[in-house]
């Protein structure tokens, strides 16, 4: 199974499972989700990632001891990823890298949408000048604010202005979209690709499994 650690914590079960339901409907993998605890809002500045990360790591070491074959941090920044590689014997697979390098293989203009200040820097390493343009959501500052009624509004009015700043290709620099479903509705009603950092690192690992 595909071990996947989710970085905000939360109860509803539908929203954990969110993630891992992608990656078997796209792929036909088994999954199994789990998040780190006491991080309700999850991660969006430095002091929430630094607290998040031994976490991911504990998470990510009882995950392999319970049978996970592959590891995927389902978060664009990748919190703990080489703190995870370096405990773990299985591959781990981080959202954000996953999403620019699908990104990058179509060699056109990127356009981010997140959640952060900033692009996450894996994501800014990889894509390089194909960055044009980043951009936040207005009124959204954490993952939870993207699960209000209107999320998926300002999610599309956010992407729209990526287009009009250059940008041939959308990618998902927070997973929190792929909870909401955005990418559908950017896809349908813009009709330009759209990199879902779910999908992406579901892709990685279905190669892998």
């Amino acid at each position: 199974m595909i071990g996947v650690i989710r970085v905000f914590t939360t109860e509803n079960k539908a929203v954990l499972d969110h993630h891992g339901k992608i990656i078997t409907e796209l792929y036909g993998l088994p999954t199994v989700n789990h998040c780190i605890p006491d991080q309700a809002l999850g991660i969006y500045d430095n002091a929430s990632e630094k607290e998040a990360i031994p976490k991911i790591v504990e998470l990510g070491k009882k995950m392999e001891r319970e049978g996970a074959r592959i590891l995927v941090i389902s978060c664009a920044a990748e919190p703990g990823i080489e703190e995870l590689r370096k405990a773990v014997s299985i591959p781990v697979i981080g959202a954000g890298s996953a999403a620019a390098l699908t990104a990058f293989s179509l060699g056109k203009p990127v356009g981010i949408l997140g959640i952060t200040q900033d692009v996450p820097e894996v994501m800014k390493k990889i894509l390089g000048e194909l960055l044009v343009g980043f951009k936040v959501p207005e009124g959204v500052e954490n993952t939870t604010d993207l699960l209000k009624e209107e999320g998926k509004e300002k999610g599309l009015k956010a992407a729209k202005d990526l287009l009009d700043q250059g940008a041939k290709v959308i990618v998902f620099a927070c997973t929190g979209f792929s909870t909401i479903g955005l990418a559908d509705q950017l896809r349908n009603e813009l009709r330009v690709p759209v990199i879902d950092a779910v999908e992406a690192e579901g892709q990685f690992a279905a190669q892998l499994y």
